[in-house]
């Protein structure tokens, strides 16, 4: 399932993957398949995006890891 929400995230902070990943000290490949949702990054590498792109880094281990989800977060606070 594809990360849809962690892609918006990227592009509103006008950062490529490399960048993100880069500041996240991770490989760019690594980071591609974590927005593609092909990889679930590690508790470390997720507190890591989370910091750099300014997220709760749990949104990655939720059961529904989705828009709605992310969205729904982001109402709240």
């Amino acid at each position: 399932m594809e990360r849809n929400w962690l892609v918006e995230i990227r592009n509103i902070k006008e950062y490529t993957q490399e960048q993100v990943a880069d500041l996240c000290e991770i490989k760019r490949p690594y980071y591609t398949m974590i927005e593609t949702g092909k990889r679930r990054p590690s508790v470390d590498v997720a507190k890591k995006i989370a910091i750099v792109l300014g997220f709760e880094w749990i949104i990655f281990f939720a059961i529904d890891s989705n828009d709605s989800l992310h969205e729904n977060e982001h109402s709240a606070g």
